[in-house]
């Protein structure tokens, strides 16, 4: 249970302490792609909560929703429209939905 909150601290504290920076134009790129990661992420602890987890659905679904993130943000840049807008929309709607119910059934245990 406490596997995936130590990955996400050291992933955390990797980021912060490696002097990678990544150009302006890719920051939209990677802001979505972080999203939805996270977005992943948060419903791997939802499903193992709920003793439902399988790897297989949890690894393509983590790499779908970042492909997925990051070809709206480059075919909306392309056609000159924030596309990737509405990657933020969706993933931060369920981020924050598979947060609140990690959190109540934390709250139950």
């Amino acid at each position: 249970m406490w596997l995936p909150f130590l990955g996400l601290l050291l992933g955390l504290a990797i980021g912060w302490f490696s002097p990678f920076t990544v150009p302006v134009e890719y920051s939209k790129y990677l802001s979505v792609a972080i999203l939805a990661a996270l977005d992943s992420v948060f419903g791997g602890i939802r499903a193992a909560q709920e003793d439902h987890f399988d790897a297989v659905i949890f690894i393509s679904g983590f790499f779908t929703n970042i492909l997925l993130a990051g070809l709206l943000a480059y075919i909306g840049d392309r056609i000159g429209v924030d596309l990737y807008l509405a990657a933020v929309v969706a993933f931060g709607v369920r981020l924050f939905n598979n947060l609140a119910i990690i959190r109540r059934n934390l709250i139950k245990k």
